[in-house]
């Protein structure tokens, strides 16, 4: 189910990233921070979804924890137009929100991850 959530989420943020960054091409001319966004933004889903088929649990973590970076640094950008003031307060406080909502349940999913594998090596040993 979380899994689900997850890639709704990424989606939805993915395609405003794309969105918003041919309105900074488009309109404001802002070129060099609009395709850091792109590229970071757009990451996060490519992760999550190498994420989903990997080869074990670890590297299920290591490609969350890819995704995890990506959404922190899109996050950055973010932070980094609104300071510049090329985007609005209302604009930046839209699509802030959806990257902290997206780091907290990639976060989340890391997290449990990690406890279930620490928990299943300690059946095992014992």
């Amino acid at each position: 189910m979380k899994d689900s959530i997850l890639k709704d989420k990424n989606l939805d943020f993915a395609i405003r990233v794309v969105k918003l960054c041919r309105y900074l091409s488009s309109e404001k001319k802002e070129f060099v921070i609009g395709n850091q966004l792109l590229e970071s933004g757009t990451s996060i889903g490519a992760m999550i979804r190498e994420a989903e088929h990997g080869e074990s649990k670890s590297d299920f973590i290591d490609k969350l924890s890819i995704a995890q970076k990506e959404c922190n640094e899109s996050i950055y950008w973010l932070e980094l137009l609104y300071k510049t003031d090329t985007i609005s307060l209302d604009e930046f406080n839209s699509i802030h929100s959806d990257s902290v909502e997206l780091m907290k349940i990639i976060t989340s999913i890391i997290n449990s991850t990690k406890r279930n594998l620490t928990t299943n090596e300690n059946t095992v040993n014992n």
